[in-house]
């Protein structure tokens, strides 16, 4: 059945939205030999799993704000991380999911990890917040949610379910689930945090049996970290197998679109706060309604995929647009995209798709911080085949998120002896992570590590212009204040270059040749942004 008509034939439109936190493709659903994730791999087999799914940064706050507005983090604001001495803000001005969804008559809900602000601009009716890794006391939030009468605050512990009344309004209730984040602990995934063993139980790996992924060296204490990962791993998946219980045992899994996803890739180097596919290229899971879809065809706790998945790229500022799509229809979702200037568009026509579609061939990606402290502003363009990354501040070293120094791994990394002269993380010289130029190239077909840049090989010439252009063109759609030339913001010289300044045509200040009357001096055109685009 097309998803078109499935979402015509139910009264309600709920939407229940479940976030993990550093989840990579670490699911049986997606190859992972290892892991042990029956309830998502359910949840697979009973929806659409997206192949080519892609975070627009690999930093928690971020990502998350970037699928609760539509916007890239450049436009919205929340730059990096919102927790702590970071502090990160989302504008005041940017509409979001819940007041989206609030103004068209829902309630709306978040219970876990919000990692956002100001609670202003996120004004969810239920706002239980917490970091727990007891994943069965997010479940039962869930479950009084969904039987709860309450439209403000949180949800009170003694409230029982017999005694609600129903609320005739549909709801939209995202769960921020912790795991399989790193704990505070040096290798640590909250493996040893409490939790109700009775309803929860430990799955422990033996590094042996992991296997480990191509961006990774295979060290001792690297499969040590993977086997605490994949238990974590586990302990979400038993997570969303309760909540989605919890959903069916309230009878509204019938009205229910369930959407699962990452906020950034694996808490380990070549991944997190990098924009390289590990990092971006993450699990996005959609089931329509129950009354629609066919019992799974492998039995639960399978492992590898159980069907094809959906070849399209979509990027997670399609996301909101796309739920409001479902909830509101398409007429009323468009003009809430075309008054609040999000990026992304609804991918709701697409979930059925099994070929690749002309018009779903290419993201964009935007990246400035993660810490306070890790200012490192990157942009991409990624297609099928080619992924070009501008780096706009490439004279600084690439930084360290203080979990990831701290790591086990990036010590075992360090010590390692190098092979043939040259010290490497997974295939990468680390030469390379670290200090990157202004501009990559890769050729994901043949090389999807992104190890092999192209970017000053001649026969690449072309697509390396092209897709530069590309990017340019969609920052200054974007209103990007960190399309540079000369080392300064063009977006914030725009009234001195509409004045008649003349900015070299370079992106970075040249000390050596400083003068700017020149002649022949190649000179930036001065053109307009926020002209609205394909892929916004």
């Amino acid at each position: 059945m097309s998803s078109s008509a499935a979402s015509s034939t139910v009264a309600r439109r709920n939407v229940l939205l479940l976030v993990a936190d550093d989840l990579g493709k670490q699911l049986g659903c997606y190859g992972c030999t290892y892991s042990e994730t029956p309830e998502i791999d359910r949840l697979a087999a009973e929806g659409i799993r997206f192949d080519l799914a892609f975070a627009s940064t690999a930093s928690c706050s971020g990502s998350r704000s970037t699928l609760y507005t539509g916007l890239h983090t450049h436009q919205n604001g929340q730059y990096g991380l919102g927790s702590g001495k970071h502090h990160f803000m989302t504008f005041d001005h940017i509409d979001t999911a819940p007041a989206a969804f609030s103004r068209n008559g829902y309630r709306t809900g978040i219970i876990g990890k919000i990692h956002v602000g100001p609670d202003t601009v996120y004004p969810w009716d239920v706002r239980d917040e917490s970091f727990t890794r007891d994943v069965s006391w997010i479940a039962d939030r869930a479950g009084l949610f969904f039987r709860s009468a309450s439209s403000s605050g949180a949800i009170s512990e003694q409230e029982p379910s017999s005694s609600t009344v129903a609320d005739n309004r549909p709801f939209f209730l995202t769960i921020g689930f912790h795991d399989p984040h790193r704990d505070q602990t040096r290798g640590g995934f909250g493996n040893d945090e409490a939790v109700d063993t009775n309803r929860v139980h430990r799955r422990v790996f033996h590094p042996d049996d992991v296997t480990v992924p191509t961006f990774l060296s295979d060290t001792p204490r690297v499969r040590r970290e993977i086997a605490s990962y994949a238990e974590a791993i586990n302990r979400l998946d038993q997570g969303v197998g309760m909540v989605l219980e919890e959903l069916h045992v309230s009878g509204k899994a019938k009205d229910t679109l369930v959407v699962f996803i990452s906020d950034n890739g694996p808490p380990f180097l070549n991944s997190k706060t990098t924009l390289y596919d590990a990092g971006t290229c993450l699990p996005l899971i959609i089931r329509l309604p129950t009354d629609t879809i066919n019992p799974p065809s492998k039995p639960s706790g399978s492992a590898g995929p159980s069907h094809p998945g959906n070849p399209n790229l979509v990027s997670y500022v399609d996301v909101l647009p796309t739920l409001l799509d479902w909830a509101l229809g398409s007429d009323k979702a468009a003009g809430d995209v075309e008054a609040n200037g999000r990026a992304g568009r609804s991918f709701l026509s697409l979930l059925d798709a099994t070929t690749q579609l002309p018009e779903w061939d290419h993201v964009f990606g935007s990246h400035t911080f993660h810490e306070s402290t890790n200012y490192w502003p990157t942009r991409y363009i990624r297609t099928r085949r080619y992924k070009y990354h501008r780096n706009i501040a490439w004279r600084l070293d690439f930084p360290f998120a203080n979990d990831l120094y701290g790591s086990f791994t990036w010590e075992d990394v360090r010590n390692t002896p190098a092979a043939d002269g040259v010290k490497k993380i997974g295939s990468r010289p680390l030469k390379d992570y670290f200090f990157r130029p202004p501009e990559q190239l890769y050729d994901l077909v043949a090389d999807p590590e992104e190890v092999h840049d192209l970017a000053s090989d001649a026969s690449y010439h072309d697509v390396l212009v092209d897709l530069r252009t590309r990017l340019e063109d969609w920052q200054r759609r974007t209103n990007d204040p960190w399309l540079y030339r000369d080392g300064v913001s063009v977006l914030l010289n725009k009234r001195h270059l509409d004045a008649g300044l003349s900015i070299p045509d370079r992106w970075d200040l040249d000390i050596d040749n400083i003068a700017t009357k020149t002649p022949n001096l190649p000179l930036y055109e001065n053109k307009p942004f926020n002209v609205r685009g394909p892929r916004s």
